[in-house]
């Protein structure tokens, strides 16, 4: 997968505090981090993710962006001793959860990640599919010299640097050699991670329609040879179902083909937020992909076509036989009845001429 290189702004005096308990340290630049966006569900009940991870103990929207229920933030201390920092402290990562059903995580372990999408939220997943569990990784870094976010190669370069005019932070400020999480940054974060959950449920669906079409193959090769195609009503019906299903996913139900999506409307326009949404879909090649997508589903929909068109045959057939059938019968019955009479007759005519011999 690509990966994507964020740039924000470069860190002040006022940048380099504390967070939360005074452990939330800026990465160096030489220390890289990970991104990773999971789909373990078609849709995520956000109510009751917020319910679920307030029970867990997580704090939701920590920074109050103002963004629930469009995305749920909480962050989880990473305890991994390749991510702590000088004085022994430890780092703290994000994770935002989307009601399309994905999760994204910046520098959280995977095995806290694994039991939060495979254990804690599966309560809240709408028709989760942990089989086919869906996993994109990026590389990232935070670069404490910039004021706005970029993509640049293979990597995702998070600037840190706070403006003069930056804040909104809900924090305590105890130790002046930690930086500041501002609120902007957390929405650069949702931004690119929005984006990147796009990439991940569109992933998903290029999965499900692959392992559909996989199943189609030999329809072309045995209408080619002119062979009767092994197919039940049942069977007609429940393919005709499964696309129909995903392209629902793909055109209705999600976001996917949204130029913008709705948690960005309400959002500052000087953070440029869209465009950091944007930059992700143009590194991914998401509008491609849907493309790409779109023209598969019309591909698959011809192929059902053409088995609703052999079920169509097949009914008209059979109630061409059913007809002729009952026409038999019916002929049966008036042939049998005219025999009867025939022969009820001749006995009549036998019966008449024998009185007649008998008279003379």
């Amino acid at each position: 997968m690509p990966k994507i290189i964020l740039e924000q702004p470069a860190p002040t005096e006022a940048s380099n505090r504390t967070g939360i308990g005074g452990n939330n340290k800026v990465l160096k630049a030489e220390e890289s981090a990970t991104v990773t966006a999971y789909c373990a569900a078609e849709q995520y009940d956000i109510a009751a993710v917020a319910n679920i991870l307030k029970n867990a103990a997580y704090q939701i929207d920590p920074y109050e962006t103002g963004l629930y229920p469009q995305v749920v933030h909480i962050e989880v201390p990473n305890q991994t001793p390749s991510r702590r920092v000088e004085g022994g402290g430890i780092t703290t990562g994000d994770v935002f959860i989307f009601p399309s059903g994905t999760v994204v995580s910046w520098d959280v372990p995977d095995s806290t990640m694994s039991f939060l999408v495979s254990r804690t939220l599966v309560p809240a997943a709408v028709h989760p599919h942990p089989d086919q569990l869906e996993e994109e990784d990026l590389e990232y870094l935070e670069d404490p010299t910039r004021e706005s976010s970029a993509i640049k190669g293979d990597t995702i370069i998070l600037g840190t640097k706070s403006s003069s005019n930056q804040s909104n932070v809900t924090h305590d400020q105890e130790d002046p050699d930690d930086r500041i999480r501002t609120v902007d940054t957390v929405l650069t974060k949702i931004a690119f991670s929005s984006g990147l959950a796009r990439s991940t449920k569109l992933a998903v669906l290029e999965t499900l329609l692959s392992t559909y079409l996989s199943t189609t193959l030999s329809i072309p090769r045995l209408l080619a040879l002119g062979s009767r195609l092994p197919y039940t009503r049942a069977t007609i019906l429940q393919k005709t179902g499964q696309l129909l299903s995903l392209r629902a996913q793909l055109n209705l139900y999600s976001e996917l083909t949204d130029s913008l999506p709705d948690l960005f409307w309400d959002s500052k326009h000087e953070l440029g937020l869209e465009g950091y949404y944007d930059m992700v879909g143009r590194a991914l090649d998401v509008g491609i992909r849907i493309k790409v997508l779109n023209g598969k589903l019309d591909y698959a929909t011809e192929i059902v076509e053409v088995l609703r068109g052999q079920l169509s045959e097949r009914h008209g057939v059979r109630l061409e036989w059913i007809i002729i059938l009952l026409i038999t019968v019916e002929v049966g019955f008036a042939v049998r009845q005219e025999v009867k009479e025939y022969r009820k007759r001749r006995e009549t005519e036998k019966a008449v001429a024998g009185n007649e011999k008998g008279e003379e």
